[in-house]
């Protein structure tokens, strides 16, 4: 069963949830993958929502792959949900923490991650979802230090909403799936949004 652990209505009106638990079994419209740009979901969140959503999740993805090409971070793919709850499955690829040495090289991994998150809103707009649930992109094995991403995407969602009033998406539900990961992000959440 997923918890909820912190609740903030935005300015432009959406709720967004902070919720540990399991993204597999949210009865969303949409939930976001943590995907490669290859849609080979081999591991970590990617490997859950395969498994869980069943054959049908891989097959649509190979089939995006053959079709587009590999996914970028600024444009995640789409499958169905195969077997799970949620209608579809947004595959966002965000970046891999690779130690960047420069300043240059830092903000292009916060935009890329940005660009993830955002790119997921979009593409939730467009197939007209009223509801998301998104896991803690490139936290996991990307590497991505969690305090840097949950600013990252705080500040990335509220962005968006201020900037497309015309979205369709009125709940995000953001599901952690282990207690460390939800004290960092509960933190960033207090310091974006206080209590």
């Amino acid at each position: 069963m997923n918890t909820i652990h912190a609740e903030k209505r935005l300015q432009s009106g959406q709720t967004i949830q902070l919720i540990q638990g399991d993204i597999t079994i949210e009865e969303v419209d949409a939930i976001v993958n943590a995907a490669n740009e290859y849609l080979q979901h081999g591991g970590g969140v990617a490997r859950a929502i395969s498994k869980k959503g069943g054959r049908t999740i891989q097959k649509e993805s190979d089939t995006w792959v053959r079709k587009h090409g590999t996914v970028s971070h600024k444009r995640p793919a789409w499958t169905s949900g195969g077997d799970l709850p949620a209608k579809y499955v947004i595959h966002a690829v965000g970046p891999v923490w690779r130690d960047p040495q420069t300043e240059a090289e830092i903000q292009e991994i916060d935009n890329n991650l940005a660009f993830a998150i955002t790119g997921s809103l979009v593409v939730a707009d467009e197939l007209r979802c009223f509801s998301l649930a998104l896991p803690a992109i490139s936290t996991g094995i990307f590497g991505f230090p969690k305090e840097r991403a949950a600013s990252i995407t705080y500040i990335s969602m509220e962005r968006y909403f201020a900037l497309h009033s015309d979205s369709g998406i009125n709940l995000v539900k953001l599901i952690l799936y282990d207690q460390p990961t939800v004290d960092v992000f509960l933190k960033a959440w207090h310091e974006q949004w206080g209590n």
